[in-house]
């Protein structure tokens, strides 16, 4: 199995601050590094037949390399270096990277459903609402999979003894409802339970902590930080990332080392863009609740945005991310987002430019519109990601959009 490399300090001495930017360098001294190295080999020597036959087993079963990589699919270092680092944030045993959160998520439904692991075992629990994508891989049966869909807190009632896996995201997106991780993990038993913290990051929330057995990440998002890698990870327990391991090798699912790079020195920077995004955020959101033109807004740090009181005791806080519904409907929407002039139209989120989004004519137009009307995703909805702008500016932006979009408004009227 892969070596796992410590610091000589005791983990509860440091901060996530500190980890995040000294996590995965532990071999740098050794190496004669400062910044980590970019390995972009597709292929590696062996020294002789015999090690190279040892290490090529060892990785083709999840494990980690006794000596060679062998080969880039296989193994490759600089994506290893930000495995381990994100595992430390997360407080995993390890960690698993992909080429997409998609090609993440399918990995882990792929390592509990088929093969040795999953056995006959092809129903999956699932809460709405989660990433658009997510959903639609559910829906479509692509992966032969028979889907429940369940409310939160009605997880126990639709378990079966075929459950492989329960599947939740929270905060949810697009609504940034907020799902009691441990609540689900009572009601799951025996059954693991997978939770997309997408939208939290480690910063703000730590699943593993509270009984998950994996945590998924499009690593695009936060992770990334800057809005120019396409990737996705799982942290989760030494099992669990060797069966990630065995199917990413046969489906070819594997992170580009440039992208693990880029991620690597995004991680340096995430406590610091997560809490300012953060701030930024609540300062939008109450003014915006406050706005004659805005019906509604959803976000956790709002009054009766957080019914259960998660955030404090399962999240740090509230988030970088709102959804909000200007008065209008969906014209009114649309109209908005080609007024804005500071805010990016745009998906994703995570980045440090501000970016703003249709989830049902976008992110969630794969969804089918019965669903997406139970999940609460309204024909008016634009979801906001926040970056790292003044937040006074931003708003200044919102306010003209929105007072234009009255205008338009009362002269139809």
């Amino acid at each position: 199995m892969r070596e796992k490399k410590r610091f000589p300090s005791s983990r509860s001495a440091w901060s996530l601050a500190t980890e995040a930017v000294h996590a995965g360098r532990s071999d740098f001294a050794a190496l004669g590094v400062h910044a980590p190295p970019l390995d972009l080999s597709s292929t590696y020597p062996v020294a002789d037949l015999a090690s190279g036959t040892a290490s090529l087993d060892s990785l083709v079963a999840g494990g980690g390399p006794c000596g060679s990589s062998v080969y880039s699919r296989l193994h490759n270092p600089t994506v290893a270096r930000f495995e381990d680092a994100l595992a430390r944030l997360e407080g995993a045993e390890a960690a698993v990277a992909f080429a997409s959160g998609m090609a993440a998520l399918t990995a882990c439904l792929m390592s509990v459903t088929g093969g040795d692991g999953g056995g006959d075992r092809r129903h999956v629990v699932a809460c709405r609402p989660l990433y658009g994508g997510s959903d639609h891989l559910l829906s479509s049966g692509m992966l032969g999979l028979e889907v429940t869909w369940a409310e939160p807190d009605q997880v126990a009632e639709a378990l079966r003894p075929e459950t492989a896996l329960v599947l939740i995201e929270t905060p949810a997106n697009p609504t940034l409802e907020l799902i009691d991780i441990a609540a689900v993990v009572r009601q799951a038993g025996e059954v693991p339970v997978l939770v997309d913290s997408t939208f939290a990051t480690p910063v703000l929330q730590r699943p593993l902590e509270l009984g998950a057995r994996w945590v998924l990440h499009s690593a695009t998002k936060f992770l990334g930080g800057h809005g120019d890698v396409l990737a996705g990870a799982v942290a989760t327990d030494d099992a669990g990332a060797a069966a990630l391991r065995q199917v990413r090798l046969v489906t070819g699912g594997v992170l580009h080392p440039l992208a693990a790079y880029l991620l690597h020195r995004g991680l340096q920077t995430l406590p610091l863009r997560v809490r300012a995004a953060q701030q930024g955020a609540q300062l939008l959101a109450e003014r915006l609740a406050a706005h004659p033109a805005v019906e509604r807004v959803w976000y956790p740090g709002l009054p009766g945005g957080d019914p259960a009181a998660l955030v404090g005791r399962q999240m740090a806080g509230p988030g970088a991310i709102f959804s909000f519904a200007p008065r209008g409907g969906f014209a009114a929407a649309a109209r908005l987002m080609s007024d804005l002039e500071l805010m990016t139209p745009a998906v994703s989120l995570g980045s440090t430019d501000t970016l703003i989004q249709h989830p049902a004519a976008l992110t969630h137009r794969v969804v089918a519109e019965e669903a997406r009307r139970r999940a609460g995703i309204l024909p008016a909805m634009l979801r906001v990601s926040v970056g790292l702008e003044s937040p006074e500016d931003l708003w200044r932006d919102l306010e003209v959009g929105l007072a234009a979009g009255r205008s338009a408004t009362d002269r139809v009227a």
